[in-house]
């Protein structure tokens, strides 16, 4: 990969204007500001259901560990990443913990951001590094291995459906299906009359939003981002057609407004009885079933593979929320035991007695798939939770070889920047205001000036 110029890095992430600021300060073992005394550590979580249990649960930590005060800053996933990108790129110390996505744990890291967690996680026995799943702690390590952020949960993308209604409509699906029988699928249970829709996917602006899943689409056409030589392919045919099947699925046979949707309208679509599909993250599994509107929905959510197309490429994705000390924390030692406490496996043990199993953080642990609690209530998707984590290749994602990693992202700096571009094209295309050829040529020539500009393939 060519060294991407540090400015149009920091613009990617939404700081435009911000002077690069040099960070000194307290590493991994480096004691707090008010050793012996009270301290309080503010915490940036994204609003996603799992993280809201951990807010919910927090008496149990500060219980614990008397003396340290947690306060949250609970915001929207796309509020959440240039809030804090913004604190700690600037070093402004609001947040001692910020739970970040594996996109950009790497960056952060090479950046200095956050600061490594090996020393913490070595000397926490009870924590237990050895019992993170292999994929997801690789994912939230830096490029050389070392653990940077603390895995709150790991997930791929899978499909979920009604399988009352597939009865119903004379549809099978396989645990493997292909996305030309889960069109044939959504046909056949899209029912206007009812107002429920064939399925439900994506189509909300955003890197993380609607781009996520149709980049899996992409991937599995035969389509990719970019060439060995960093030159942009997504006016490539794979890649076009991979961008049409999607939009012509959800204009076809989608939910209403799809360009306003994103995964939490196709929460409470799905769960609420009005599509009969969903194809989404595996971490939606458990609220799925736990927020249906009738135990009629929630006893027939069943789930299978994320769909694969004419490549036969494994199409789900990778990814992990982790929690990690940014470097202007001046309270590192306590923001260590709340990592500690809200990852381990004694956090996860009192989420499913306190909130119930279909509300703990899954896909971190190999012992959370030994509970015979969980077993039981995730008995419908537990080993498809596992089987998509380990079947995702963010080292190869795409069927040609291509320069860099991530399944339903690009692991480079740049990818904020072009990724929020390209969706919003996306969005007009699923919304009617423009054809795919259209978003897709101008989203061609915006990321080759960026590429460009960046200095890759030079």
């Amino acid at each position: 990969m060519a060294h991407s110029n540090w400015k149009r890095g920091l613009t990617a992430l939404g700081i435009a204007g911000v002077t690069a600021v040099v960070l000194a300060g307290c590493t991994g073992g480096g004691g707090d500001s008010a050793d012996g005394g009270e301290v309080t550590i503010t915490v940036a979580l994204a609003a996603n259901p799992q993280m809201q249990t951990a807010e919910s649960l927090i008496g149990d930590f500060e219980e614990k560990n008397p003396g340290i005060n947690v306060e949250f800053t609970v915001l929207p996933e796309n509020e959440l990443r240039p809030a804090v990108t913004k604190d700690v790129s600037t070093n402004a110390g609001q947040y001692d913990v910020a739970m970040i996505g594996s996109y950009e744990v790497p960056i952060w890291a090479d950046r200095g951001w956050i600061i490594p967690l090996d020393e913490y996680a070595s000397a926490d026995t009870e924590w237990d590094e050895a019992d993170l799943l292999e994929p997801i702690k690789n994912i939230v390590s830096d490029g050389d291995g070392t653990l940077v952020a603390a895995p709150f949960y790991g997930s791929s993308s899978f499909l979920f459906y009604r399988k009352d209604l597939a009865e119903a409509a004379g549809v099978t699906l396989s645990e493997t299906p292909t996305w030309d029988e889960v069109r044939a699928a959504a046909e056949a249970m899209d029912d206007d009359a009812n107002n429920v829709s064939g399925i439900c996917m994506r189509g909300l602006p955003g890197w993380g939003q609607n781009l996520a899943a149709i980049t899996t689409v992409i991937n599995t056409f035969g389509g990719q981002w970019f060439n060995e030589d960093w030159e942009t392919e997504l006016t490539m045919p794979e890649t076009e057609e991979g961008v049409q099947f999607y939009v012509d699925l959800l204009r076809d046979f989608g939910q209403p407004d799809a360009a306003a949707a994103g995964w939490e309208g196709c929460l409470q679509s799905f769960s609420q009885g009005q599509s009969a599909m969903w194809y989404d993250d595996t971490v939606f599994a458990g609220s799925a079933i736990d927020s249906a509107a009738t135990p009629e929905i929630a006893d027939n959510i069943a789930f299978t593979m994320a769909p694969t197309g004419p490549s036969d490429l494994a199409s789900g994705w990778l990814w992990s929320w982790g929690l990690g000390i940014t470097k202007s924390s001046q309270n590192p030692d306590a923001a260590w035991k709340f990592i500690s406490w809200a990852t381990s496996k004694d956090y996860i043990q009192l989420a499913g007695q306190e909130a119930g199993w279909d509300s703990i953080p899954p896909g971190s642990r190999k012992s959370t798939y030994e509970i015979p609690e969980y077993l039981e209530a995730a008995s419908r998707y537990a080993d498809l939770t596992i089987k998509s984590i380990e079947a995702a290749n963010p080292l190869q994602p795409t069927v040609n070889p291509v320069p860099y990693t991530g399944v339903q992202y690009v692991q480079i700096p740049e990818f904020v920047e072009i990724g929020d571009y390209v969706s919003q094209q996306l969005a007009g295309a699923i919304s009617g205001s423009q054809t795919v050829s259209e978003a897709l040529e101008a989203s061609q020539t915006f990321t080759s000036d960026v590429i460009k500009e960046s200095g890759y393939g030079q």
